[in-house]
């Protein structure tokens, strides 16, 4: 190895201890903001435990998470995981049904045509300026009912194979319960179109009209400059805001628990009634969320990260 090698191969070792002391570097505000939050946490247990007589009982979460098949003796999902694997589906479904939305609604909002960006202003404006709780109620009661009921959804589903009710499971959830997660996947759907419409305006608008204006002096159609011009670079900026709209996804999947969809929180809602353990419930039921959530934000900042040292 040569003197150049060698000292190449130190310059990188000492910029990545560096980069690690910035990343972990703690002070005496850290140690406090700390035990601030320590003490914070003692007074509530405390004085739960003092004012309100309550007797804590972790041993409850368990039962709910895990439980044995009677029939073939195996351990499988109880009602907590089972609500949460439904929030999953709803998020992942939910967002892959946003982005189809959002991106035709996008483009009408940035569309040439008068009565295009009308239509898509509208769903934009009445989305955005309804409270969430009264547009579930809008949506499931007044939108999905009619539209869902007559497809006769539940007898094509009794007519299905084993196999492909099986699937049905893993993809939506119990088959008997396929109606209810589709109103709620509406419902979240056109709430989160409503937001991933400005996000792909904002990203369309972001690139230079001399590109757009270049496409047209080489006689390209509309749809060939948003598709070979003005996609590519819009997409590497919307990336972000769309990663954290799936993480507001799986927060908002708690608002359909008001309409009977069995995700997570109408699961915790119900053991909190059935066991009368509200505190352990809602913090457990909590701290699922926080795991999520944080855990997708470093997910997606990593890529991010990897993406911007790539080059986009």
């Amino acid at each position: 190895m040569t003197s150049s090698e060698q000292a190449t191969g130190t310059l990188r070792a000492t910029t990545r201890l560096q980069e690690l002391r910035r990343r972990v570097h703690f002070d005496w505000l850290d140690l406090a903001v700390i035990m601030m939050i320590g003490w914070a946490i003692w007074w509530f247990v405390d004085r739960i435990d003092g004012t309100l007589k309550y007797r804590w009982d972790w041993s409850i979460i368990p039962r709910f998470l895990v439980k044995t098949d009677l029939k073939t003796g195996a351990t499988v999902p109880n009602v907590l995981l089972e609500g949460l694997f439904t929030t999953l589906r709803l998020a992942v479904w939910g967002l892959l049904l946003a982005m189809l939305i959002g991106l035709v609604m996008g483009m009408a909002r940035t569309s040439k045509r008068l009565f295009l960006r009308l239509i898509a202003g509208t769903y934009v404006m009445l989305v955005r300026n309804i409270p969430p709780l009264v547009f579930v109620f809008i949506v499931v009661f007044f939108v999905a009912s009619q539209l869902l009921t007559p497809l006769g959804i539940n007898n094509a589903i009794a007519r299905m194979s084993p196999e492909a009710k099986a699937w049905m499971s893993i993809l939506f959830g119990p088959p008997r319960l396929i109606e209810n997660f589709l109103s709620g996947l509406l419902c979240l759907s056109l709430f989160a179109g409503a937001y991933v419409t400005e996000i792909v305006r904002a990203g369309i608008e972001s690139v230079p009209r001399s590109q757009l204006e270049a496409g047209e002096s080489l006689v390209l159609t509309r749809w060939e400059i948003m598709r070979f011009i003005v996609m590519p670079q819009a997409l590497r900026k919307v990336l972000p805001p769309l990663a954290g709209q799936f993480i507001q996804m799986v927060k908002d999947s708690s608002l359909v628990s008001l309409v009977s969809v069995q995700e997570l929180s109408f699961m915790a809602m119900d053991i909190q009634v059935s066991t009368q353990k509200v505190f352990e419930v809602l913090i457990f039921t909590g701290g699922l969320y926080f795991v999520i959530c944080y855990g997708l934000s470093l997910l997606f900042g990593y890529l991010e990260r990897r993406a911007l040292a790539g080059g986009g």
